[in-house]
């Protein structure tokens, strides 16, 4: 492919040096930066734009440009910029943005990656995707129109990740006459906006992305405007600057032992600056050590500055791990396990309180629980509202706990070691976005308490090992019938039991949860931690539960230990329970008497590799008792 006519200013250079040009572009500086605002403000038309005025659109693009415009175009004749970015056949048709678009490209000063991002609140995920690594936004706004709830929104979302510098880019001032004081009218009324929401260094440019006004060259259409354009503020605005003057601070992805002779920490340089005989701190751990090389393919550095990938080497010999963090030793980052954070839902179901989550924090996978929200933020209003639960793209502030320490700095201090990723556990998909506020008291206040009488002692004086025996099936499969002949078996062999049985349990501990999929998962929460401490009291607990999701289950496992777990399916069809309905809770549930019913209108996720499975279409509760005795025996629970 070759470029069209408008060829690159470098191209001279190209023809004459090319391994000159390729050293210049690659050490240029690269600036991340997204563009959003309101629906039709021309997102998608500016990054057009600006590929075509920085040489970037080949001869076959420019042709197929040329086409398409005439086709499907919005700009009559001309040609439709907004075609070189809308690559979606839905966005064409609907003639707006629905996914993230990155685009590359370059100019004589700077390279740079650009995200538009989706107008559409529905699409608020989608923006915070883009935004995440972004060091910019270009905040369009229709001099038609104004500052609209769409700009607000957006402008809040970037505030709240962090973005420090913003563009407001008025657009679409050929409609209003370049009216000088319809652009100064729409700056005022964002400035006041954008002091309110803590965003300061906002750079207000007047522009036609369409025309081309002040993109790359002064207009002369707004000879009342003296700044920057659009292409000369985006090739200097400085952005190295703000992470080199914070701490340093390098998140461990890989441990570099290539042979006995070398030991050395691979990573990312997220901020600040090391340099060889810098003290440097690990944590969570806390070993401090000096720095000794700072390794590259390309040979040691004498510092290296963050966005720097290198693999560093100690002085003395500590324990260092991924996931951990290297840290200048006199600025670390805080440790923790709970937080305040606010958190951008982005999962399609919403966030159950108390489920597990995987969580992603810098090199660190942890897991992760979410307690009931605070609050949840209208970003169109910034009202806060009380709520139990976060949907699709709500944003709230939430109190999360780790299941380990974890490094960390607030997320408006450094947002690679305060922001973090929330996974679900079955799915692997990405299900939210956090920033951490601040960390809880709690947190260091708590410690645990170390105890003589220990679980092996506990076993000896109980004659058996310790074990949690957890039925799970649909109501009236005959979980409880089952898990009463059990004990029943159990005791007369002499072991110390105890029934934990779901309706019981409502009677008291938990009387105060209903059956909404967020109940039932706190729900089952309390039941694991009560049959993990009668675990450790040496009991063999039976726990009869539906405990319709399997996440909650695997936690379960995961909490106790899997050789102290052991998962029973009490197999039975859903047209077999409800024949047998012996509480006459189907009858309820099929006249709409019992909202959220297992197996009706609330899912049910069946054990996928239990240790034991019992079908009650073929197998009695005697029968079932047998075998699970038998299992225990096998593992050495009981003799």
């Amino acid at each position: 492919m070759t470029h069209s006519t408008h060829s690159a200013p470098s191209a001279d250079l190209i023809a004459d040096d090319i391994e000159q040009y390729l050293e210049r572009h690659a050490n240029k500086s690269m600036l991340r930066f997204l563009t959003c605002g309101s629906v039709d403000d021309g997102k998608s038309t500016l990054i057009g734009r600006l590929l075509y005025e920085s040489k970037l659109v080949f001869e076959d693009q420019l042709t197929a440009l040329e086409a398409d415009s005439r086709k499907v175009g919005t700009q009559g004749e001309g040609l439709d910029f907004a075609l070189l970015v809308d690559g979606l056949a839905a966005e064409r048709e609907q003639g707006i943005t629905i996914d993230v678009a990155y685009r590359y490209f370059s100019t004589e000063r700077r390279k740079f990656v650009v995200a538009d991002t989706p107008g559409h609140e529905q699409y608020t995920r989608n923006m915070v995707t883009g935004a995440s690594t972004a060091d910019l936004a270009v905040i369009l706004v229709d001099a038609r129109k104004g500052v609209l709830t769409q700009t607000r929104r957006h402008s809040y979302l970037v505030s709240l990740l962090g973005i420090r510098h913003v563009v407001l880019a008025v657009n679409k001032l050929d409609l209003v006459g370049y009216s000088q004081e319809a652009f100064e009218r729409i700056t005022d009324d964002y400035s006041r906006f954008a002091e309110e929401i803590g965003l300061g260094d906002v750079v207000a440019i007047p522009m036609s992305a369409y025309v081309g006004d002040n993109l790359t060259e002064p207009s002369p259409n707004t000879p009342w405007y003296q700044g920057p354009t659009l292409m000369g503020h985006l090739e200097t605005v400085e952005i190295d600057d703000d992470l080199i003057a914070t701490p340093f601070r390098m998140p461990v992805q890989w441990v570099n032992r290539p042979d006995l002779d070398f030991r050395g920490f691979s990573g990312q340089i997220v901020s600040g600056v090391v340099r060889p005989g810098d003290r440097v701190r690990v944590l969570p751990g806390g070993g401090e050590s000096s720095v000794a090389r700072i390794v590259t393919r390309d040979g040691d550095l004498t510092e290296a500055t963050a966005g720097r990938s290198v693999t560093v080497t100690l002085a003395d010999e500590i324990d260092v791990s991924r996931g951990d963090v290297l840290a200048v030793a006199d600025a670390v980052p805080g440790v923790a396990d709970q937080f305040e954070a606010r958190l951008v839902w982005m999962g399609e179901d919403e966030m159950l309180p108390e489920r597990p989550y995987l969580c992603q924090i810098g090199t660190m996978r942890a897991q992760a629980r979410i307690t009931r929200p605070k609050h949840k933020i209208n970003v169109n209003s910034l009202e806060k509202t009380a709520t139990n639960t976060l949907a699709l793209n709500e944003i709230g502030v939430c109190n999360i706990s780790f299941d380990r320490p974890v490094p960390y700095d607030t997320y408006r201090a450094n947002r690679d070691t305060g922001g973090f990723v929330l996974i679900d556990r079955l799915t692997n998909a990405t299900v939210g976005a956090g920033m951490i506020e601040h960390q809880l008291r709690r947190s260091d206040n708590l410690h645990w308490q170390a105890v003589d009488v220990d679980e092996r002692a506990r076993e000896q004086l109980m004659g058996h090992r310790p074990q949690i025996l957890w039925l799970t099936g649909l109501s009236g499969s005959g979980k409880s019938t089952i898990a009463n002949e059990l004990e029943r078996r159990l005791h007369a062999l002499g072991a110390h039991t105890y029934l934990l049985d779901g309706d019981n349990v409502r009677h008291g501990l938990n009387r105060d949860l209903g059956f909404t999929d967020a109940d039932r998962v706190e729900n089952i929460r309390r039941v694991t931690e009560v049959a993990r401490l009668m675990a450790d009291a040496g009991l063999i607990v039976i726990a009869s539960f539906i405990s319709p999701f399997r996440a909650e289950r695997d936690a379960a496992r995961e909490l106790v230990g899997p050789e102290r777990f052991c998962e029973i399916h009490v197999d039975t069809p859903i047209s077999v329970a409800e024949e047998r309905d012996p509480k006459g809770l189907y009858r309820k549930a099929r006249r709409g008497e019992l909202p959220h019913f297992t197996g009706i209108d609330s899912p049910y996720e069946p054990p996928r590799s239990p240790e034991v499975r019992i079908d009650t279409t073929s197998v009695a509760p005697e029968e079932a008792a047998d075998r699970i005795v038998g299992f225990l025996r096998s593992r050495g629970v009981i003799a």
